[in-house]
């Protein structure tokens, strides 16, 4: 079963519903039937410190991933984190369904590149 967990300190209006329907249907659409997934969406001075902190440039962006099993063989019974994607509204406005099939890729392993590219635009059809 997959399940997502949204928390939304951005200070913004966001629709939760809509953002954990399409992150289950595409985590679920690549294959990922089980797993925990955050989502979190932050205000862009949190994002801007996330992105120096991890990636060391000091500017605000539309989404972070931060993949955790991702695909990987798990023992039995050990439940699958994916990790989390984390977005900005202020930043994505209301293209965030782009952004958030983005970050659940990164999740799932892909990296930049066409068969990425592909697969966002056969999920966002």
């Amino acid at each position: 079963m997959l399940s997502v967990e949204v928390d939304n300190r951005s200070g913004q209006q966001v629709d939760e519903a809509a953002a954990v329907e399409l992150a289950t249907r595409v985590l679920r659409a690549e294959g990922v039937t089980d797993g925990e997934l955050g989502l979190a969406f932050v205000a862009p001075d949190e994002m801007r410190t996330l992105k120096r902190e991890h990636l060391g440039i000091d500017e605000a962006t539309d989404v972070l991933s931060f993949p955790i099993d991702g695909r990987d063989e798990l023992p039995p019974g050990v439940p699958r984190a994916l990790g989390d994607v984390v977005l900005c509204p202020d930043v994505v406005g209301e293209q965030w369904r782009e952004p958030l099939t983005h970050g659940l890729l990164h999740l799932l392993g892909y990296d930049h590149g066409d068969e990425m590219q592909t697969r966002e635009r056969e999920h966002l059809g």
